[in-house]
């Protein structure tokens, strides 16, 4: 528990103190955003500083391994009795989704700064990285062992759990494909989800501190209930659980702590670097606490959001009329004459409101099944 809370401060602390130089250093090398034509209202943004998710991927590094070095020092002096705080396969693996996907959105607002125009990498271009990256997680995931030989990931399709419907029902080497190709859609899914989502001042960064609280919840729960702690017909399965909860902790308060920085009147814009990052680390903790579809719960709002994109496209292309004003849903109630600040705040609830949708099916199973 308190390396897990040690993860969090520090993360939270370092992109509270180290946002604003970042923010500096940014202006000085005049690496602004640029704004779509049809966003009219939110030119007054333009040149705003972006690429802030760097910040959040530096912080919830020195977050986790700070938390790692704090608890390691605290049980050599003896003023802490150490149950778990070896670097995990688990959370490296995260961590390596979040600074890859991190790489691909840095690409990405690059492009747009040096190219001076809103649109970065092609999509075949990002689809490219996304599945570099994926693949190299989802091999990790199956392949490497801890030191009880046991895989980080299942390939079996999970819900809160993992459930009947295995993808090894082929044979090993199909399953490994099978399972690079689910996680390519979880990862590129939930990586685009929190992408299209960040369109104003705090909202992605806001409903990710929430979704990545949520999977501290699970994960720790997980581990209090694990096999190797209180074994019995209902323990979790999940190997490496106590330290993914300190790195989604981590994450978390990285995005916490930018939050400051980031609520309207935003000083600066996450960009692709933070929010394919966030999203391919939230599906990474999908995949490795076996709660792959709850994702689409617990993420409802980023859900929603994108589901908007999707049916304004495809009554555009069928009809030849929009559904709403303006895609993303965000924008359309921009449209509708909502303030930035509504939006953001009442999304937020959205967003609460389908994370405790998504404890409540998690819990509920498990007092369900006792």
């Amino acid at each position: 528990m308190v390396n897990v809370m040690l993860a969090g401060g520090i993360s939270m602390a370092v992109a509270l103190l180290f946002t604003k130089p970042f923010i500096a250093f940014l202006v000085r090398r005049r690496y602004g955003q640029f704004i779509r034509d049809d966003l009219t209202h939110h030119h007054v943004k333009r040149g705003k500083p972006t690429m802030g998710g760097a910040v959040i991927i530096a912080a919830a590094f020195v977050g986790y391994f700070g938390s790692h070095a704090a608890v390691l020092a605290l049980s050599s002096m003896g003023l802490l009795k150490v149950i778990h705080n070896g670097i995990s396969i688990n959370a490296s693996l995260v961590l390596f989704l979040l600074a890859g996907l991190g790489v691909v959105g840095f690409l990405d607002d690059y492009t747009k700064i040096r190219k001076e125009r809103s649109l970065g990498l092609t999509g075949r271009q990002k689809l490219i990285g996304q599945t570099i990256v994926t693949v190299v997680f989802a091999l990790g995931a199956l392949l490497l062992t801890d030191e009880h030989g046991l895989s980080p990931a299942s390939t079996a399709i999970s819900f809160v759990r993992d459930t009947p419907v295995n993808l090894a029902f082929a044979g090993p080497v199909v399953a490994v494909l099978l399972f690079i190709a689910w996680a390519n859609v979880l990862i590129a899914g939930a990586s685009n989800g929190v992408n299209i989502t960040d369109g104003l001042d705090g909202l992605a960064p806001g409903a990710s501190v929430m979704v990545f609280g949520a999977y501290t919840l699970i994960a720790m729960w997980q581990y209090n209930q694990g096999c190797a702690v209180a074994p019995g017909p209902n323990c979790y399965a999940v190997p490496g659980a106590l330290d993914l909860a300190v790195v989604s902790c981590a994450i978390g308060g990285a995005c916490f702590g930018f939050l400051w920085w980031n609520t309207s009147p935003a000083e600066i814009i996450m960009g692709d670097t933070g929010s394919l990052s966030l999203g391919a680390a939230l599906a990474g903790m999908a995949i490795l606490t076996r709660t792959q579809l709850l994702l689409v719960v617990l993420g409802g709002l980023f859900v929603i959001v994108t589901a908007s994109v999707i049916i304004q496209v495809v009554s555009f292309k069928l009809t030849g009329k929009r559904v709403f004003r303006i895609a993303p849903l965000h924008h359309h109630f921009e449209m509708v004459g909502w303030s930035e600040v509504t939006i953001v705040a009442r999304f937020w609830i959205v967003a609460g409101i389908c994370i405790t949708a998504g404890l409540a099916l998690f819990y509920g199973e498990w007092v369900s099944s006792r």
